[in-house]
């Protein structure tokens, strides 16, 4: 399953790369994350957990970074297992347009992919979830970056 959004974000291109690439402005922003640690310049390590319809898991997994093209735009994708719940797994397409002087916008597409005791839970139930945790992380980032921005100057 695919969605796609933006955001504009009130801060210059430069500032909201950096963010993409901090695990304590992604922490904040990831819907659930209780752990993001980098273990390399394009991975880290997560602990997220989720409650998707009657199901909360625990995942664990890895985040990579890839396609990096700095600073307009990136792949990031994660593995997580989530023991008898099952597994999640998907990716976002991210990139970053200068709108303005300080301002910056987001475009995304995400996929995302579930297997076990979760995808038996139905398509809708886990499509409709998906988009909303999409779209809390890409908001979620936005006021995180735009208030560091404001603390930063």
């Amino acid at each position: 399953m695919d969605m796609q959004g933006s955001e504009r974000i009130e801060a210059p291109i430069e500032t909201v790369w950096k963010a993409l690439n901090d695990p304590d402005i992604l922490r904040q922003a990831i819907p659930g994350c209780e752990m993001l640690e980098k273990t390399s310049e394009t991975s880290m390590t997560a602990l997220v957990v989720l409650k998707i319809g009657p199901i909360k898991a625990k995942f664990e997994g890895l985040v990579e970074l890839q396609n990096l093209d700095p600073p307009h735009a990136y792949t990031i994708s994660g593995e997580g297992k989530g023991g008898l719940a099952g597994f999640a797994k998907g990716g976002a397409d991210v990139s970053l347009a200068d709108d303005g002087e300080n301002a910056t916008i987001l475009t995304y597409v995400v996929r995302a992919e579930v297997g076990g005791k979760i995808a038996q839970l139905g398509s809708r139930l886990i499509e409709s979830t998906s988009k909303k945790l999409a779209g809390e992380f890409f908001a979620s980032f936005r006021t995180v970056v735009e208030g560091h921005a404001d603390v930063t100057g």
